[in-house]
C-alpha cells in the first residue's frame, strides 16, 4: 500500500475545515439547543420585588449583568425594557443595586423615557433617584441603593449611566401609576423608543 504525504496533509485540513466550518454554522448542534440559546426568555424571580403596603414602600432587587445577555448589559437579565417595575404613585422605591457583571462596571439611575436614548448619564427623573459613581459605574459585585418618592406619575426609564451602557439596551421600564395599589414586575416586548 503506498501513502502518499502530500495528499494526506491535504485531506487532514480538508477535515479541519470541515469541522470549523460545522461549528461556526451550528451543524451537528441540535436545532432545538440553538434556538432555545438564542430566545430562551428570562424568567421573573418573585424575590426580586417586596412591597410594605402599611409604608407604602416597594423594594426592588436591581441585578446588573446577571446574565450573559446583551454581553451582561442588561438588568435582571432584560434589556431593552422587556422588565417593568410598577409601583403605586407616592409610594417610596427602594432599589438594592448590584453589579454581578465579573468584568464591566455599571451604574443605575431612573430617567425620563427619552428619545433618541442619552449615551452618558442624565438628571434622574426623581431626586436621589440613581446610584453613586454614576458615569464610572461600580465595580463587580458593586452595590449601592437607591431610595426615592415616586412622586410623578408616568413612564420612566432605569438606565445605566456607564456612557454607552445604556443606549447599547441596558435599560428596563419603570411605571409609576396611580391606579394601582401594589407593586408588580412584568415582562414586556422590547421596545425602542
Amino acid at each position: 500500500m503506498k501513502v502518499f504525504p502530500q495528499n494526506g496533509v491535504l485531506m487532514v485540513k480538508l477535515f479541519c475545515f470541515a469541522g470549523m466550518l460545522a461549528v461556526a454554522t451550528g451543524a451537528g448542534v441540535p436545532r432545538d439547543a440553538v434556538a432555545q440559546r438564542e430566545v430562551a426568555p428570562q424568567a421573573i424571580d418573585s424575590n426580586w420585588l417586596s412591597a410594605d403596603t402599611a409604608s407604602h414602600t416597594a423594594t426592588f432587587e436591581l441585578i446588573a449583568g446577571l446574565t450573559g445577555l446583551n454581553g451582561a448589559l442588561n438588568f435582571n437579565g432584560f434589556r431593552d425594557g422587556e422588565l417593568t417595575l410598577t409601583v403605586p404613585l407616592g409610594w417610596t422605591v427602594v432599589m438594592h443595586f448590584r453589579n454581578h457583571d465579573g468584568m464591566l462596571p455599571h451604574s443605575a439611575e431612573v430617567i425620563e423615557d427619552v428619545h433618541p436614548l442619552p449615551t452618558q448619564p442624565v438628571t434622574p427623573a426623581f431626586p436621589r433617584a440613581s446610584t453613586i459613581r454614576l458615569a464610572e459605574g461600580l465595580p463587580s459585585e458593586g452595590r449601592d441603593d437607591i431610595r426615592f418618592i415616586a412622586d410623578k406619575g408616568g413612564s420612566y426609564l432605569i438606565f445605566c449611566g456607564v456612557p454607552g451602557h445604556g443606549a447599547a439596551g441596558m435599560w428596563v421600564r419603570l411605571a409609576v401609576s396611580g391606579s394601582v395599589r401594589k407593586p408588580s414586575l412584568a415582562a414586556t416586548p422590547a421596545g425602542t423608543h
